[in-house]
């Protein structure tokens, strides 16, 4: 009896270490996931003047609001922006992640440490703080570059309204991402064996040939993994349009998707609309996100059976 009981007890072990994960998981992810669902289903009917008790009640929509969500011309034109700001966002950030990388593994670069700080310490800065900022600098009347360009005589751009709003927006996700995805890259590049290196060396490859022959090839999968990163991060972006918003009229209340179900749940009152619109949101994040992942799954594959044939 007491060795089946120990036993049982080394069996069911492991399942007690997972229980407060699962427990933990259950409450603030598969509940509130489960109750967007729900909430996404119903809607809210009316009756009369809507005074009386039971004049508003809840009942079963279907897909009714996910029509209305997938028709909505404010979310297409939303989720147009999100596109344009991401092809500007993705390829400059991962661009100076990598090169930023690079300087820094490089022999001749100096003080090494302080400029991996000063290159990473954006990123510490909340996207609010990094917003208010930004926008103060990008404000005429009390930028400082402003004031000197109008000092020189120098046209004043407007960089919060029309086009270059796309930019000012870029520019504060790709100083404020650039640093955590160079630390992602730079920690990968240190893994590399020093042979690796030194045999290039001793075929006479350039420090440039071993940069874009070796490390980079090398580094894929923490560029990859960056880029999966920076498509949940544009996909999702909320902080820095709402944070702007109160500094110029070209920034709308649903400049992106996620800015039209915080419209929706907080300005219109309309929770359930706002959930499909949350749900439709993280339905095609995860579908992007699986996509890239197992193109790059594949390419990776494909890469490494030619390299097994040669």
């Amino acid at each position: 009896m007491t060795s089946r009981r120990g036993s049982y007890g080394l069996k069911a072990a492991p399942y007690g270490f997972l229980l407060p994960a699962a427990l933990l998981f259950a409450l603030f992810f598969a509940l509130p996931i489960g109750y967007a669902l729900w909430l996404s289903l119903h809607k809210v009917e009316v009756s009369g003047l809507g005074l009386g008790k039971d004049a508003r009640r809840e009942v079963w929509a279907g897909v009714e609001n996910y029509t209305a969500a997938l028709t909505d011309s404010e979310l297409l034109h939303g989720a147009l922006r999100v596109l344009g700001y991401g092809a500007i966002v993705i390829p400059v950030m991962l661009g100076l992640a990598l090169l930023f990388a690079l300087m820094l593994d490089s022999e001749r670069v100096r003080l090494t440490s302080f400029t991996r700080l000063a290159i990473f310490l954006p990123y510490a800065v909340p996207g609010v703080v990094a917003a208010l900022l930004w926008g103060f600098l990008y404000l005429p009347d009390v930028s400082p570059f402003h004031f000197v360009l109008d000092r020189l005589g120098l046209p004043r751009p407007d960089l919060l309204d029309g086009g270059p709003l796309y930019l000012a927006l870029s520019n504060i996700a790709v100083w404020g991402g650039t640093g955590f995805n160079m630390i992602v890259i730079y920690t990968s590049l240190r893994a590399i064996p020093a042979e690796v290196f030194e045999a290039a060396k001793l075929d006479g490859c350039s420090p440039l040939q071993i940069a874009l022959r070796i490390k980079i090839p090398m580094v894929a999968p923490s560029l990859v993994l960056t880029f999966f990163f920076s498509i949940i991060a544009t996909l999702q972006v909320f902080s820095e349009p709402t944070t702007l918003k109160p500094l110029t009229n070209a920034v709308p209340t649903t400049w992106s998707p996620l800015m039209k179900v915080y419209q929706d749940a907080f300005g219109k009152g309309d929770i359930h609309s706002a959930a499909a619109t949350a749900v439709l949101i993280a339905v095609v994040t995860l579908v992007v996100s699986f996509g890239f992942l197992r193109a790059a799954n594949s390419r990776t594959k494909h890469t490494r059976q030619q390299g097994e044939a040669r």
